[in-house]
């Protein structure tokens, strides 16, 4: 029975913790989804007015993008470049 290998969006970066830039189509829509919909969140809730709100969807919208990453990125760790 074949597995089927994990497909991964975001590269772990060389050095230091987390994800580098997308190395998939997929990724680059995910990161164009979030900008797009974090400048919606910024004209329509005008932080001014509405500033808890427009808090709680910049949380919301940057939790969503780490789940995005966790689950189609490689693992996240520490790296010195070597592997």
């Amino acid at each position: 029975m074949k597995t089927k290998e994990k497909q991964i969006w975001f590269p772990a970066k060389k050095y230091g913790w987390g994800w580098g830039l997308p190395c998939a189509w997929q990724g680059w829509v995910a990161i164009a989804v979030f900008v797009v919909l974090l400048g919606t969140a910024g004209v329509v809730l005008l932080p001014g007015k509405h500033f808890g709100l427009w808090i709680a969807a910049i949380i919301g919208l940057v939790a969503a993008l780490i789940l995005v990453c966790l689950v189609k990125g490689e693992r996240p760790r520490w790296r010195w470049g070597k592997d």
